[in-house]
């Protein structure tokens, strides 16, 4: 069971100041070949699973940034985590 709830939004920074929504795709791409539950949100990206796991994989989306060409990335995370379990479900089925 997913012990953590993380969200994500990446922001590359270009050395010309370009578009960096195909980078953000490119890191959203990586989160779902990770394999863990995501939700994709207008301002950032809800992750469900092992929290390590979870840091791994922003750890991966910061690298490709720098890969694609970003000169920095801030990444602004917030982090829910509950040893005995959560889910994005059980924090939003009221609202839907």
């Amino acid at each position: 069971m997913a012990n953590a709830l993380v969200s994500i939004q990446i922001i590359p920074k270009l050395k010309d100041g370009g578009d960096t929504y195909p980078l953000v795709d490119e890191a959203i791409r990586i989160i779902a070949e990770s394999g863990v539950k995501y939700e994709v949100h207008p301002l950032e990206t809800t992750m469900e699973g092992d929290l390590s796991l979870l840091m791994q994989v922003i750890e991966k989306m910061n690298q490709k940034m720098i890969e694609q060409g970003s000169i920095s990335v801030i990444s602004q995370v917030k982090i829910v985590y509950r040893p005995e379990g959560i889910t994005m479900n059980s924090l939003t089925k009221k609202y839907r």
